[in-house]
């Protein structure tokens, strides 16, 4: 798969700032909800959020989820399952949508545990490829781009934990072969020819 570009209209620059963390977990359409009741296999599983805001599942289609706290999605599905189980005990463990690019061995778009750190992401992603610079990342976030360095595993973007829709895309080392060195010599090239034709 082709390197996946940041899919971000618009976007403001920082480096100074961290983003600010969500005080609490809201699913939006897209993210990914692993669900586990109790002894009811048929009731559990990852299951998507649909543009309707709700899971899509036969029954749980029935249940808005999106744009709540995760404690109200729990307690909305454990209401829900009262209809068919008695006392109903479950887990609700999102799972963000989270766009990993650039310089990494398996650029995609991967579905994570929201415990998901931005270096792990990454290294769920196959790591950097010799070319990438993990002093160079891009964090496109909220409308916003953050530049990342990770190559402190104990600093603070190492240990940020992804939040839904961010895109993390790994900048190339500079060639300075390619990118200097060869477009003077094509400069000096070009110039030795006007001279010559110049001198005739």
């Amino acid at each position: 798969m082709a390197a996946v570009a940041p899919a971000v209209a618009q976007t403001t620059t920082q480096t100074a700032a961290a983003p600010t963390r969500d005080t609490s977990v809201v699913l939006q359409p897209g993210d990914m909800v692993k669900v586990t009741v109790w002894r009811n296999e048929e009731m559990s599983g990852d299951f998507q959020v649909g543009v309707n805001g709700a899971l899509r599942h036969p029954l749980y289609q029935q249940v808005p989820v999106a744009g709540i706290p995760l404690s109200e999605v729990e307690k909305r599905l454990t209401t829900f399952l009262e209809r068919f189980v008695e006392n109903p005990q479950l887990v609700v463990e999102p799972l963000f949508q989270v766009t990993v690019g650039g310089q990494v061995k398996t650029p995609n778009l991967y579905p994570l545990p929201r415990t998901t750190t931005i270096a792990q992401a990454i290294a769920l992603a196959g790591g950097v490829t010799p070319d990438g610079r993990l002093d160079k990342v891009k964090l496109f976030r909220g409308g916003h781009e953050y530049q990342v360095d990770l190559t402190d595993p104990s600093g603070r973007w190492a240990n940020e934990p992804i939040q839904s829709g961010d895109q993390l895309i790994v900048d190339k080392k500079s060639d300075i072969f390619r990118n200097i060195v060869l477009p003077l010599i094509s400069m000096a090239g070009a110039i030795a020819s006007i001279v010559n034709v110049a001198t005739r």
